[in-house]
């Protein structure tokens, strides 16, 4: 992960706001990054606030997320919800 990227995504997290949208959050982390990361991520999920999250990782979606949507070829599908 880019030291930009890295840095943008801590930029918008610290003006906390009540919505947040996230690209492959944890795509280029190592096991702890990921780690502090999904912790953040729940914590502001605590809050009552709102993430949207784009990622391949089945397992942090399925920790993270309480409604999860799948695109297969064109086509979103609730998989969760």
């Amino acid at each position: 992960l880019g030291i930009g990227h890295w840095l943008g995504m801590k930029q918008g997290i610290m003006k906390n706001p009540k919505n947040l949208m996230l690209d492959e959050p944890f795509n280029g982390r190592d096991k702890d990054g990921g780690k502090e990361m999904r912790d953040y991520l729940l914590s502001y999920k605590e809050q009552g606030k709102t993430i949207l999250i784009c990622s391949h990782s089945a397992e942090d979606i399925s920790v993270l997320c309480d409604t999860v949507h799948e695109m297969d070829k064109g086509v979103i599908s609730e998989i969760k919800g």
